[in-house]
């Protein structure tokens, strides 16, 4: 397959690189001029997309993505789809799915849990929405590029699943961090809060699989003087746009508002920025009640 991959950065160029690898054609572009492992440069966003069979876009916000589309649908080939990789907001990604239709192409947005691990071990989950036609034709990409593709509805019911989801995961990370730092003060050690916790009712991902603690649990980004996995700047971004999202529908989210204001704090008055969000455990066990 042709497969046009528009922003290879520290998510799409793993993912490009892994389609490439299992023999598709892919030709890449990112403006900041990155490349990726097997896959040919274009010299702009709509000369990737030419001729391709699958475009697929993973960029930062909703603004970039609107405006990487007007460059790219009316470039492509009618009946090609577009895959949109990305975090954005649902109405991006509802007028992208109506911009790419009415030139008579598929959509599909498909945002990731993973993070940088999961792009390149190829073990990502893909959240879907849009036509079943348009997401036929791109599971057997997402089969490559991860180990879980679920098809949430129309365009946009990927990017509500996957702020949905990161929302619980925001939550759930400051959660565990107080529970760590709250043990360390209690004088109970770590690794026997984990072995604890782990196999009981405060069993989470992030605990069980992504553990804040160094040393503890399976070797996460704590391990690595929490260099991001998942950056504490990225999910201050879903857990804004969840909140975005729960006053354009008027749903009470208590926890997911806390949390993103928590992150704020972080990244941008703290030393959060850059470093994985899992460093919530650090900052925490450093602080009084105060």
């Amino acid at each position: 397959m042709k497969i046009g991959f528009i922003g290879l950065g520290n998510m799409g160029a793993p993912m490009a690189a892994n389609l490439a690898k299992a023999g598709h054609e892919v030709i890449g572009f990112d403006a900041a001029g990155t490349t990726a492992s097997g896959v040919a440069v274009a010299a702009s966003s709509a000369e990737a997309a030419q001729g391709a069979e699958v475009v697929i876009t993973m960029l930062p916000n909703g603004a970039i993505l609107r405006s990487v589309a007007s460059d790219v649908v009316p470039a492509m080939t009618q009946g090609a789809v577009l895959v949109d990789c990305s975090t954005v907001d649902v109405e991006s990604a509802r007028a992208v799915a109506d911009l790419a239709t009415k030139a008579g192409l598929g959509f599909v947005d498909a945002p990731v849990s993973g993070g940088t691990i999961g792009a390149e071990a190829g073990t990502l989950t893909f959240m879907a929405g849009g036509a079943q036609e348009a997401f036929d034709r791109a599971a057997p990409l997402f089969d490559i590029m991860g180990q879980k593709a679920v098809h949430c509805g129309d365009a946009g019911a990927g990017q509500a699943a996957k702020i949905c989801n990161n929302m619980i995961l925001g939550a759930t990370m400051i959660a565990t961090c107080e529970a760590f730092a709250l043990a360390d003060k209690l004088g109970l050690e770590r690794q026997k809060m984990f072995d604890v916790v782990s196999t009981s009712s405060g069993y989470s991902w992030s605990m069980n699989a992504y553990c804040p603690a160094p040393g503890v649990g399976p070797q996460s980004p704590a391990d690595n003087g929490y260099e991001p996995g998942f950056a504490a700047d990225l999910m201050l971004k879903d857990l804004r746009l969840s909140q975005q999202a729960a006053e354009a529908v008027d749903a009470d989210t208590p926890m997911g508002a806390v949390a993103a204001a928590l992150y704020a704090q972080f990244v941008e008055e703290e030393d959060g920025k850059g470093r994985d969000f899992s460093a919530m455990l650090p900052r925490l066990a450093a602080r009084g009640r105060g």
